[in-house]
């Protein structure tokens, strides 16, 4: 086996002290007063000889273990997976890692990771939280850790967080709809009373209360569970036509639900958008392959992601900063299933 490459090893090679090694490798140059070429000839030979620095020992001396936790509902959702990309890219700039993890929607779940984070000494949290956690945010609160929700926030605590303006991304689809010519509009949402989907049904219930194009304003909307399966969406679709027979557009509050209900619209016989008129709160790949665009809310993800990394280091590194509160605009990409007045 062969021996690991120590800091005496490279000073040895290059022939300078091991402290000025240490303040080249820990990007501590400048303070030290290092010159250039010297800083680059150290750099390459530590490069040529392999050194890996031991980041146990250097968390021990520094406080920080220079990684953090980021969890969210479903790793495997496009819309988490992209974030999740966002937030390691930024990090990397900051010269942090990522610990990624999967709560799915359950407090239980999200208490044992946090539990196990925490223990693994990770600097800080970006958590898009699950329903009824708010205990486990404020224990975080309270222990002094740097923590930025995202995606989602419980209004009664006072945190960091970075956010889609739902509300505003919800009245603005609807509100296109109706200019579309569409008067009967119907939404399938999640059941729960976390903070970003009650806003996006506040937006679409505005939406149609405000439009002085529509005569009947009564919101169509059916919620499922987080563990909906494809008879729950089909049920919900079903029962809104039976309420409503004249229902003519549907608002998809997720890419999850968009998916199922797109397929349940097929069993139903129902054409995009001549007989029902589709707009979804976010984009999938799979959605290209749908006989008809979709128009979506396209949430800014790149933004969020490094805007939740940011106020992160800046809390890591100033624990006396202040809650940063970003709500950040969406963007509605019109395409051809939103239908037009000429239908």
């Amino acid at each position: 086996m062969n021996k690991k490459v120590s800091i005496k090893d490279i000073a040895q090679s290059v022939g300078v002290s091991t402290a000025l090694v240490s303040y080249v490798l820990n990007n501590k140059e400048k303070e030290a007063r290092v010159g250039k070429e010297i800083a680059q000839v150290i750099r390459d030979t530590a490069a040529e000889m392999g050194y890996q620095p031991n980041q146990i020992a250097k968390s021990l001396k520094t406080g920080k273990s220079h990684t953090f936790g980021l969890i969210v509902a479903d790793i495997s959702n496009p819309f988490f997976a992209n974030l999740a990309r966002n937030v390691e890219d930024e990090a990397k700039n900051f010269n942090y890692t990522v610990i990624f993890a999967s709560a799915d929607e359950s407090p239980k779940k999200s208490q044992n990771l946090i539990n196990i984070l925490t223990e693994r000494q990770v600097d800080g949290f970006i958590i898009a939280p699950a329903e009824n956690s708010q205990d486990q945010i404020e224990s975080i609160l309270k222990n002094n850790i740097p923590l930025v929700l995202i995606d989602r926030y419980f209004k009664e605590l006072e945190t960091n967080y970075v956010v889609t303006n739902n509300y505003d991304a919800s009245y603005n689809a609807v509100s296109h709809l109706i200019k579309a010519g569409h008067k009967n509009i119907g939404m399938i949402a999640y059941k729960t009373d976390l903070v970003h989907m009650l806003d996006r049904r506040r937006g679409y219930m505005d939406a149609l209360k405000d439009n002085k194009q529509l005569k009947a304003k009564t919101p169509l909307i059916k919620t499922v569970d987080f563990d909906f399966t494809q008879d729950d969406v089909e049920a919900g679709i079903k029962e809104l036509l039976a309420q409503n027979p004249s229902m003519d557009a549907l608002f998809f509050a997720t890419n999850t639900l968009t998916l199922k209900g797109l397929k349940a619209l097929n069993n139903l016989n129902c054409k995009v958008p001549d007989d029902i008129a589709v707009v979804c709160f976010d984009e999938s790949e799979a959605f290209d392959f749908f006989y008809s665009p979709l128009t979506y809310i396209e949430q800014p993800l790149l933004e969020m992601g490094k805007k939740a990394v940011q106020i992160l280091i800046k809390n890591i590194t100033d624990k006396k900063n202040t809650n940063t509160q970003l709500s950040i605009p969406s963007r509605l990409v019109v395409r051809q299933s939103c239908g037009s007045n000429n239908n």
